[in-house]
C-alpha cells in the first residue's frame, strides 16, 4: 500500500465526539483556535483546489483542532463523468492509513493480556512454524517487526495492493507454503503490506473473532465511526466515492474490491466526518496527564504508537517551504510515520495509496492540530499540499504548543536562579542545590563568573516565564541592559529536587558601525 499523501473538505463547523477531548473541555484561550482555522480556511482551501488540477476526480480534506473538526471542504466529484458532488458523508477507501487501526487493535490486545509485542508471530500463527529463514543465524519474526516493517519481508507495493480481496483460506495457503525474504529480520525497516496482512491474522487468532470485526465493534464504533468499516458493500452506493485511474486522457474505473485478509493493510472506508473522530481520538492522547480515561483504548497505548525505535532516516521535509530546507530525523513507529520538524516538532504521518483512491494524514500532537485528505483517483499523492498547508497554518501563528505545567520544583529554582544573577552570588540559592552543585564549580568561582556577565549585558529582567521541557528542567530568556541572556535549569532526580545545574549564556548587543 503505497504510503501517499492528500487532503479534503466542505465549508462547515462540526463537533466531533471522539471518546476524547472536547473543546467544551479545553480552556477558554484555546477554544478561539477552531473560529481561527475557520477564518484562515480560504488560503488551506486553494492549496487543495489546486492539487485537484492533477487531476483527480473529487477530494475531501479536513483540519481538526481542539478535538473539533475546525474545517472541512470537499471538491469533484463521487462519480465521473457527470456524478454527484462529493461531500463531508462521502464514502472513500483510505488505503494504507487503515494500518494505524491494526496496530492499535494489536496494542489493545497486548493491554488485554492477549499477546506480548515480543512474542513470535509463529505462536499465534502455526503455519509460521515451518518457514525457512534466509540465514542459519536469522532471529524469527515477531509481532513488533511487523508492527515497524522489520521483519525481513520484500516491499510489496503495487502487489499487496491487489491482494485485498484473498480470502483467508488462500491467505492460509500462501502462509503454510512460505515466501521469500529479501533479508533477515530486524536489520532495515522496510515496508510490508504482507506483514500487516499477518497482524491481521494475529488479530483474528487472538481475538477468536473476525478482524473486521474486532476492531468495528471495539475502536470504531465506539468514537461514533458509524459510517466507517472494511466491507463496502454494507453501505449506501450513492454514498460512495468510485475509485477511478487517469489512463490515456480518461478517467478508468477502478474495480471494487470486496473485503478479503488483506483489508488488515489497506481496507478502511471512511468519510471526512468519521475520520476527523480517528484523528481527534489520536490527539486527544497528548499530553500525558492525569485524569479517566474516555476512549476505547488508554492514552498512553495511543503515544505508544509514536514509538519510532529502529532505522532511524534522514529526509527533506516534504513541500515547498521558504528558506533553507528541513531536513527531519523520521522512523517507522507502529502503523504511523514518526518525524521531528524543524518548526512543527514532533509529526505522525501517513499515506494510502490503493486502486483507486489516496489519502493522507497528518498529526501535530503538540499542538493539538491534525490534518487528513480522501480522494478517489488511484494512488493520488498530494504530499506537499499536506504538508504546505500545515506550514501555513504554521506561518498564520495558528500552531500553538501546548503549555508544559511549570512544577513547584522547578519554578522554586527558576526564581532562585534570577535571584542569584541579580545578587552576583550564589547565596539566594543556599539549601536549594543538590550534592554535586559546589563540587562543580567553587562559590568564588561563581561570583567571577556572574560579575563578568553583569559586565557584558548588565542587569536583567528576570520575571519572564520559563519554558519547561518536564517537571525538571526548562529553558528562559531574560532581557537585559545591553543584550539578553539565554539559560537553562537543570534539576536532580532527587527528593525534594534540587539544582544540580545552572546554566548562563549572555549575548551582548552588537555595537552599531
Amino acid at each position: 500500500m503505497r504510503r501517499l499523501l492528500l487532503l479534503a473538505a466542505a465549508t462547515a463547523l462540526m463537533p466531533v465526539q471522539a471518546g476524547a477531548q472536547t473543546a467544551q473541555s479545553q480552556p477558554a484561550a484555546r477554544q478561539s483556535l477552531v473560529d481561527r482555522v475557520e477564518q484562515f480556511s480560504p488560503q488551506l482551501d486553494s492549496i487543495f483546489e489546486a492539487f485537484m488540477g492533477a487531476p483527480v476526480p473529487g477530494l475531501a480534506y479536513g483540519v481538526v483542532a481542539d478535538g473539533r473538526l475546525a474545517h472541512v471542504r470537499t471538491f469533484g466529484l463521487r462519480t465521473v463523468p457527470g456524478g454527484a458532488p462529493v461531500t463531508p458523508d462521502t464514502r472513500f477507501r483510505i488505503a494504507s492509513m487503515s494500518k494505524a487501526f491494526t496496530a492499535l487493535a494489536i496494542l489493545k490486545l497486548r493491554d488485554e493480556g492477549r499477546l506480548r509485542l515480543d512474542d513470535l508471530a509463529e505462536q499465534h500463527v502455526p503455519e509460521l512454524r515451518n518457514w525457512r529463514y534466509p540465514t542459519t543465524d536469522s532471529p524469527r519474526i515477531r509481532v513488533r517487526d511487523l508492527l515497524a516493517h522489520s521483519g525481513g519481508l520484500v516491499t510489496d507495493d503495487p502487489w499487496g495492493d491487489r491482494q485485498q480481496v484473498l480470502s483467508e483460506a488462500d491467505f492460509t495457503r500462501m502462509l503454510r507454503d512460505g515466501v521469500p525474504f529479501t533479508r533477515a529480520p530486524q536489520l532495515s525497516m522496510e515496508y510490508s503490506n504482507f506483514g500487516y496482512a499477518l497482524l491481521g491474522r494475529i488479530i483474528t487468532n487472538v481475538s477468536g473473532r473476525p478482524y473486521k470485526d474486532y476492531i468495528e465493534q471495539t475502536i470504531m464504533r465506539p468514537l461514533g465511526m458509524a459510517a466507517t468499516g472494511y466491507d463496502i458493500s454494507e453501505g449506501p452506493a450513492e454514498m460512495r466515492a468510485i475509485g477511478y485511474r487517469w489512463e490515456n486522457d480518461a478517467w478508468a474505473r477502478e474495480p471494487d474490491m470486496r473485503h478479503g485478509t488483506f483489508g488488515a493493510m489497506g481496507g478502511v472506508q471512511t468519510t471526512a466526518q468519521d475520520y476527523a473522530r480517528w484523528i481527534a481520538f489520536l490527539l486527544s492522547a497528548w499530553p500525558a496527564r492525569d485524569g479517566p480515561e474516555t476512549g476505547p483504548v488508554r492514552r498512553s497505548t495511543v503515544r505508544e504508537m509514536a514509538q519510532g525505535l529502529n532505522f532511524v532516516a534522514v529526509a527533506r521535509r516534504p513541500g515547498q517551504t521558504e528558506g533553507e530546507p528541513c531536513q527531519q530525523a523520521t522512523a517507522y513507529a507502529m502503523g504511523l510515520r514518526v518525524a521531528q520538524d524543524c518548526a512543527l516538532g514532533l509529526t505522525l504521518a501517513h499515506g494510502g495509496g490503493y486502486p483507486g483512491y489516496g489519502s493522507y494524514m497528518l498529526l501535530l500532537p503538540e499542538h493539538g492540530v491534525g490534518l487528513f485528505a480522501l480522494t478517489n483517483r488511484t494512488y493520488s499523492a498530494p504530499v506537499p499540499a499536506v504538508w504546505n498547508a500545515a506550514m501555513a497554518l504554521h506561518g498564520a501563528g495558528l500552531l500553538e504548543r501546548t503549555a508544559v505545567p511549570v512544577s513547584a520544583s522547578l519554578d522554586r529554582a527558576y526564581r532562585a536562579a534570577g535571584a542569584i544573577y541579580t545578587a552576583g552570588n550564589l547565596d539566594p540559592g543556599q539549601g536549594l542545590f543538590a550534592m554535586n552543585f559546589l563540587m562543580d564549580r567553587s562559590p568564588e568561582n561563581w561570583a567571577r563568573v556572574l560579575g563578568e556577565m553583569r559586565r557584558q549585558v548588565g542587569a536583567c529582567r528576570t520575571d519572564a516565564p520559563i519554558a519547561p521541557n518536564g517537571a525538571l528542567a526548562g529553558n528562559f530568556a531574560w532581557t537585559c541592559e545591553r543584550g539578553r541572556m539565554e539559560g537553562r535549569v537543570l534539576l536532580a532526580p532527587t527528593d525534594p529536587a534540587g539544582i544540580q545545574a545552572l546554566n548562563f549564556r549572555p549575548i551582548p548587543n552588537v555595537p552599531a558601525q
